[in-house]
């Protein structure tokens, strides 16, 4: 899954207040936006689905369904577009199939040239001993 569409019919934006400063319109703007997405409603491969709602994101609720909050803008789209991309960043981390990993083994000229040299770094330690006369 290397490109995947997210279809914006299927996320619903409710306009809220933020929290924290915002000039003389912090109490009668609503600049903040609530992103809800319904994950089982969604048109999202099952694979990824299922990947979703396994994960344990606080964003997550018991009922499958993606709560975002955005206000760390100004504006009203600007917090909506940063909402969308909060969420397309979480459906691609559920959607990312790690590289499977072969064990691999070393060759034996390589185990032979490491045990030899373990062998002469051991005689060049014994060296460092008194002198005696």
């Amino acid at each position: 899954m290397s490109h995947l569409i997210l279809n914006e019919s299927e996320v619903e934006f409710t306009a809220i207040r933020a929290q924290g400063a915002g000039g003389q319109n912090v109490n009668k703007v609503s600049n903040a936006v609530h992103l809800r997405f319904d994950v089982a409603a969604s048109s999202l491969p099952d694979d990824i689905k299922e990947k979703l709602c396994a994960m344990r994101d606080q964003r997550i609720n018991s009922d499958g369904i993606i709560v975002i909050k955005a206000q760390k803008h100004r504006s009203l789209e600007r917090n909506r577009e940063d909402g969308l991309v909060r969420l397309s960043e979480l459906i691609a981390a559920a959607a990312f199939v790690p590289a499977i990993r072969r064990p691999t083994k070393p060759s034996r000229s390589a185990q032979r040239k490491r045990i030899e040299s373990k062998i002469k770094r051991g005689q060049v330690k014994l060296q460092r001993g008194r002198v005696s006369e």
